[in-house]
């Protein structure tokens, strides 16, 4: 019996991918996962071969039967229409392809991301976004697609990989917008249409391992100098991102190695001091030629009279391929604060003096700024040798007695 609409919209993925047959060879594959693609079986010179229409419902099923007499057509002349379709597809691909997916394979080539994330986000696109939109002309796509998209990712609970595969969209659109081949990113228009991802913490890496993977990431990112210089120091005095965006040339001396940053930048209200390791200053030597005559260290990219973006660092660190889940720029603090502990053997209070939170001495007086410096200067030169450790490949696994 030939298929209908309603028969089709009917059908409900199963634990088997299904076959419904519409007749004349033509049937509509669905995969467990729900996709639907129109296909047509043949046979030409004593050999069984299968015609991909393309997917339900882009393809509706008046224009599937048209393609399958279309090919019966080539057909009865003597011409495999499969060969046709992939001599066609080759010409098209000689001139440049408009398709979703072609255009997002061209973008992922471009992306300097490490193996694993990249790995990721490949796989978002094979089993999440081409099956759906893949075959469409980017030019032709447009915002409830995406969302629709977005949808099937929400229903499996996946909230966070929504957001994140969209993101991913959105950079496929605007390239194919710098390429000549997309006038406007349609993703742009899913804000606020998406479920609010869980608030949750601020990732980091605690493994030694990975952590001198993220050092040498860093250390070969290339970027602007100011964020290069940034992302150096980030480890070096793990305080929170707007602290050390907002660090002025006046609040060093760099001769003495200290760091003095004022109470009323600091989120508990109290002046806090940052022993700089060697490494610290070589890093601020490097950079204050740049920007030494300017009030901010890490000054802003378009305007020298304010401080770097908000957004510099994350965005480094995603264009290097460590996503939210992976690590933040707040996680640098969390990433000193267990390895100290765990790893290099610290006391927990000198580690969480450093890292400006509130200590009480046994009497319940809180220390002062200056409490521990000399203990917190050697803590802070011993952890920036063991990054260096980390970063040429030597993993250290010291551990506490």
């Amino acid at each position: 019996m030939p298929l209908t609409d309603a028969a089709i919209r009917r059908a409900k993925p199963a634990e088997k991918p299904q076959k419904l047959t519409d007749g004349g060879g033509l049937y509509l594959y669905i995969t467990t996962a729900g996709a639907r693609s129109w296909r047509w079986k043949y046979r030409i010179a004593g050999k069984e071969k299968l015609l991909s229409i393309g997917l339900y419902p882009d393809v509706s099923l008046a224009r599937a039967r048209e393609a399958r007499d279309e090919a019966r057509r080539l057909l009865a002349r003597g011409v495999d229409p499969g060969a046709q379709k992939r001599a066609a597809a080759l010409a098209q691909a000689e001139l440049g392809s408009d398709n979703f997916e072609a255009i997002a394979n061209e973008w992922m080539a471009t992306r300097p991301w490490v193996l694993g994330y990249k790995t990721k986000v490949e796989a978002w696109l094979k089993n999440d976004v081409h099956p759906w939109i893949g075959s469409r002309a980017v030019s032709d796509l447009t915002a409830p697609d995406f969302l629709r998209v977005a949808r099937r990712i929400e229903d499996r609970g996946a909230i966070e990989s929504a957001h994140r595969i969209m993101q991913n969209c959105g950079q496929i659109m605007r390239y194919a917008i710098a390429t000549g081949r997309a006038e406007r990113n349609p993703v742009a228009d899913l804000k606020g249409a998406l479920a609010p991802p869980k608030e949750a913490h601020h990732a980091a890496i605690t493994d030694p391992t990975q952590l001198g993977g993220l050092l040498r990431s860093i250390e070969t990112y290339g970027g602007s100098l100011i964020t290069c210089m940034a992302l150096r120091l980030a480890p070096l005095v793990f305080l929170r991102p707007g602290e050390l965006r907002h660090a002025e040339w006046s609040e060093f001396d760099l001769e003495a190695g200290l760091w003095t940053i004022p109470a009323g930048k600091m989120k508990m209200r109290a002046a806090h001091v940052v022993p700089l390791s060697r490494q610290a200053v070589e890093v601020l030597q490097g950079i204050k030629p740049v920007t030494g005559r300017h009030r901010w260290v890490f000054s802003g990219a378009r305007d020298p009279k304010r401080p770097m973006s908000e957004n510099a660092i994350t965005a480094a660190l995603r264009n290097m391929g460590y996503d939210r889940t992976m690590m933040t720029g707040h996680g640098f603090r969390a990433t000193a604060r267990t390895i100290l502990d765990e790893v290099l053997g610290f006391r927990p209070d000198i580690i969480e003096h450093q890292l400006a939170h509130a200590v009480k001495d046994p009497n319940g007086r809180a220390y002062n700024r200056t409490s521990h410096l000399q203990e917190r200067v050697r803590m802070m030169q011993v952890w920036a040798d063991y990054l260096d450790g980390l970063r040429d490949g030597n993993v250290v696994q010291l551990r506490k007695g």
